[in-house]
Protein backbone atom coordinates (compact mmCIF):
# COMPACT_ATOMS: atom_id res chain seq x y z
CA UNK A 1 0.00 0.00 0.00
CA UNK A 2 3.21 2.38 0.90
CA UNK A 3 4.42 2.16 -2.77
CA UNK A 4 0.81 2.51 -4.17
CA UNK A 5 0.48 5.81 -2.21
CA UNK A 6 3.86 6.84 -2.97
CA UNK A 7 3.62 6.42 -6.46
CA UNK A 8 1.87 6.88 -9.95
CA UNK A 9 -1.50 8.82 -10.62
CA UNK A 10 -2.54 8.51 -6.57
CA UNK A 11 0.51 10.26 -5.53
CA UNK A 12 0.03 13.16 -8.63
CA UNK A 13 -3.50 13.67 -6.88
CA UNK A 14 -2.69 13.42 -3.52
CA UNK A 15 -0.34 16.79 -4.17
CA UNK A 16 -3.75 18.23 -4.92
CA UNK A 17 -5.69 17.34 -2.03
CA UNK A 18 -4.74 20.93 0.13
CA UNK A 19 -6.56 22.29 -2.62
CA UNK A 20 -9.39 20.34 -3.77
CA UNK A 21 -10.85 19.36 -0.40
CA UNK A 22 -12.08 21.29 2.70
CA UNK A 23 -12.24 17.66 4.78
CA UNK A 24 -9.84 14.75 4.74
CA UNK A 25 -8.77 12.29 7.26
CA UNK A 26 -6.71 9.18 7.09
CA UNK A 27 -6.50 5.61 9.37
CA UNK A 28 -4.15 2.45 8.98
CA UNK A 29 -4.83 -0.40 11.44
CA UNK A 30 -4.00 -3.80 10.73
CA UNK A 31 -7.16 -6.59 10.67
CA UNK A 32 -6.96 -10.31 12.03
CA UNK A 33 -8.56 -11.16 8.86
CA UNK A 34 -8.19 -10.27 5.30
CA UNK A 35 -11.67 -9.35 5.00
CA UNK A 36 -12.79 -5.74 3.87
CA UNK A 37 -13.95 -3.68 6.55
CA UNK A 38 -18.01 -3.01 7.00
CA UNK A 39 -18.29 1.29 6.15
CA UNK A 40 -19.54 1.28 10.22
CA UNK A 41 -16.39 -0.42 11.03
CA UNK A 42 -14.11 1.86 9.21
CA UNK A 43 -16.29 4.78 10.30
CA UNK A 44 -15.08 3.78 13.78
CA UNK A 45 -11.60 3.41 13.01
CA UNK A 46 -11.63 6.55 12.11
CA UNK A 47 -13.01 8.01 15.04
CA UNK A 48 -10.47 5.98 16.82
CA UNK A 49 -7.71 6.20 15.36
CA UNK A 50 -7.92 8.28 12.77
CA UNK A 51 -5.71 12.04 12.18
CA UNK A 52 -6.73 14.77 10.02
CA UNK A 53 -4.92 15.33 6.82
CA UNK A 54 -4.08 19.44 5.95
CA UNK A 55 -5.87 21.32 3.37
CA UNK A 56 -6.27 24.72 2.64
CA UNK A 57 -9.59 25.97 3.31
CA UNK A 58 -10.63 23.45 6.44
CA UNK A 59 -14.67 23.50 6.70
CA UNK A 60 -15.72 23.51 10.41
CA UNK A 61 -16.26 19.87 10.34
CA UNK A 62 -12.80 19.53 9.82
CA UNK A 63 -11.56 21.31 12.16
CA UNK A 64 -13.49 19.47 14.87
CA UNK A 65 -12.25 16.13 13.67
CA UNK A 66 -16.85 15.65 12.94
CA UNK A 67 -17.36 12.63 10.19
CA UNK A 68 -20.78 11.81 9.77
CA UNK A 69 -21.62 8.49 9.81
CA UNK A 70 -21.55 6.55 6.48
CA UNK A 71 -25.24 5.86 4.91
CA UNK A 72 -25.40 2.34 3.17
CA UNK A 73 -28.82 1.67 1.58
CA UNK A 74 -30.10 -1.75 2.90
CA UNK A 75 -28.82 -4.45 0.46
CA UNK A 76 -25.76 -2.87 -0.84
CA UNK A 77 -22.77 -4.32 -1.47
CA UNK A 78 -19.12 -3.04 -1.19
CA UNK A 79 -17.64 -3.65 -4.85
CA UNK A 80 -14.25 -3.38 -6.58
Amino acid sequence: MKTYMLTGVHRQVMRKLLNWCDEAAVAHWTQDSADVPTWQEAHAQMLKIGRLSKVSRPSKAQNEFQIPEPFVAPGAETRF
